[in-house]
């Protein structure tokens, strides 16, 4: 357990002067305490103490008040706002994939065929509206020519044509004493510190 014969030879001195001290005080030593006083070092070897370079040292010294000053000196850093700085994710993308040519011109054949479809159906429901409006006018005349009782009831407004009823109140009271609940708020805001 210990590497040189000096050491074994310390421990045994001090082991021995340790018995003696303890029979003199008059306590009997049982096995245990004796074996753990074999075992037990009593000092440790002294650490070797670093040459100190005062002028290393006081370099240091100088280079932290250096960088102090410089940080009393500059402004203090502002706190970024974080509702201007659009995330990369929302950003253009830098790379965009060419598409091919003739992938292109398909694509554009059938939206101008799309187009031309459209623009026929929106003609095709324009001429049918103003025909039944026409057709209506010159039926309305022919009315008129015919009986003005008539006419008239035939241009006064249906009122069960479009059947509504309500029932109950048009807006809910507030119930008295109700607490909405707000739900929960979780506070993500950054702090910075100066």
């Amino acid at each position: 357990m210990f590497s040189t014969k000096l050491e074994v030879v310390f421990l045994r001195q001090v082991q021995f002067s340790l018995t003696v001290e303890v029979k003199a005080a008059g306590v009997e030593l049982n096995e245990k305490i004796s074996s753990f006083i074999h075992y037990f070092p009593c000092r440790a070897q002294p650490k070797k103490k670093k040459k100190v370079d005062v002028r290393k040292e006081q370099a240091q010294k100088d280079r932290m008040k250096k960088k102090i000053r410089k940080l009393e000196k500059a402004a203090p850093e502002m706190i970024p706002i974080e509702d201007f700085v659009t995330p990369l994710k929302y950003s253009d993308r830098q790379k965009c994939r060419k598409q091919i040519l003739f992938e292109t011109e398909r694509r554009v054949l059938l939206m101008k065929k799309w187009c031309l479809f459209k623009l026929k159906q929106d003609k095709a429901e324009k001429n049918a509206i103003q025909a039944l409006v026409e057709a209506q006018q010159e039926a309305l005349k022919e009315l008129r020519l015919e009986s003005e009782e008539l006419y008239q009831a035939a241009i006064r407004r249906d009122e069960g044509l479009f059947p509504f009823e309500r029932d109950g109140p048009n807006h809910t009271p507030p119930l008295p004493g109700y607490d909405p609940p707000e739900g929960k708020c979780i506070d993500i805001t950054k702090v910075y510190t100066q």
